[in-house]
């Protein structure tokens, strides 16, 4: 398939994701207004007829002095991923981006590989064997994705190679969890949970914790959190005012755009999350908690309220976000793939996010600066 290319409007841009069932929250429109450092454009595909059949938001990072710019479409674009025709897309997004200026494209194919299912994941980690989850059977094989990575392959693009801990904090994560939605009751959804979900509900119920939903008035409350769990999980915070644009930006698009969970005990706010929503799709975003009164599970009663009102929305996944592969008892990480696991979800391997060199000079430039970052 052979398509025509071309920059799109916002609101031609939205009607194209909104009309589908699944796009991810950093492929609207709005997603560059909560990026400033960067210059957004929506591009749009046409086919032969006229009719836009794919879109994508490119986020352009300038480089200072040069007048060059890192090409990011996160989690995009959204195209047909079948691999025989993936030329007749990104050919002509490749030769709209280099005149404009980009010297490397960095794109997410929304392409799963593999899932495991929440037993094959609690299997893998009782394994002594098993050191990621690419080491153990996936429980399924998506068809196609295998195509979509050699087709790319031969065109050039390059699988960016994972940073960070455990490729964990590289850009957007390769591996999340996700717990299906579609078709399951409230109680369908407990019987998935493991025994310690189920117990910490129950616990968060006898004693007393309230879960709210706040507005922006209730950020501050939510930021004071998020530092302190900044601190104690060792990861450096965003700053205030990125939380406020993201709320203005998202909800002046969607007023459910985005949504903030305060859990509260005793007068006092233990736990608090940030929920995205586009079509059927809802993610768990942000989240932040105290580790005072533990005991009472507010966490998981934050979740539990979250996952809920996703269903009440029509929802078919609620997605965790990102997760480790990683499977060594001594890595950190590993408390948090089981609390998201253990909510019956699914571990995702998706393809991971791939990068064009338009200039081989200034790519490696980059590569060098990032790797010393």
């Amino acid at each position: 398939m052979s398509c025509r290319l071309k920059p799109i409007t916002r609101e031609e841009h939205l009607r194209f994701v909104t009309a589908r069932p699944s796009v991810s929250h950093l492929q609207v429109p709005s997603w560059g207004d909560v990026k400033p450092d960067w210059r957004a454009e929506s591009l749009g595909w046409f086919d032969e007829g006229g009719e836009l059949v794919g879109a994508g938001l490119v986020l352009l990072r300038p480089i200072p002095r040069l007048r060059r710019y890192l090409a990011y479409l996160p989690e995009g674009p959204v195209v047909d991923w079948t691999a025989a025709g993936l030329e007749g897309w990104l050919e002509p997004m490749l030769a709209h981006l280099k005149g404009r200026g980009a010297f490397t494209v960095r794109m997410g194919p929304p392409v799963v590989a593999r899932r495991w299912s929440a037993d094959a994941v609690k299997a893998a980690i009782a394994d002594p064997g098993a050191r990621r989850l690419g080491d153990v059977e996936a429980t399924v094989c998506e068809p196609g994705a295998d195509d979509v990575v050699e087709r790319l392959r031969r065109m050039g693009w390059r699988r960016t190679e994972p940073g960070g801990e455990d490729g964990f904090a590289a850009g957007q994560p390769r591996h999340v969890c996700q717990v299906p939605l579609a078709g399951r009751s409230p109680e369908d959804l407990q019987r998935g949970f493991n025994q310690q979900w189920r117990r910490n509900i129950k616990k968060a119920e006898k004693a007393g914790v309230k879960v709210v939903r706040g507005d922006l008035a209730d950020l501050p409350v939510f930021y004071d959190l998020y530092v302190e769990t900044a601190e104690r999980d060792r990861f450096v915070p965003r700053p205030l005012a990125y939380f406020r644009r993201m709320w203005q930006a998202l909800t002046a698009e969607d007023p459910d755009r985005m949504r903030l969970y305060l859990a509260h005990h005793d007068g006092e706010v233990l736990a608090a999350a940030t929920m995205l929503t586009v079509g059927e799709h809802v993610w768990y975003s942000y989240g932040a908690s105290t580790s005072r009164r533990r005991e009472v599970q507010p966490n998981n009663a934050l979740q539990w309220r979250m996952m809920c009102d996703a269903r009440e929305l029509g929802a078919s996944v609620y997605d965790f976000r990102g997760i480790t592969d990683t499977l060594d008892e001594d890595n950190h990480l590993l408390g948090l793939l089981r609390f998201k696991v253990g909510a019956g979800g699914e571990a995702v391997e998706y393809l991971g996010e791939w990068d064009y060199p338009l200039n081989k000079v200034l790519h490696r430039a980059l590569a060098l600066y990032m790797s010393r970052r």
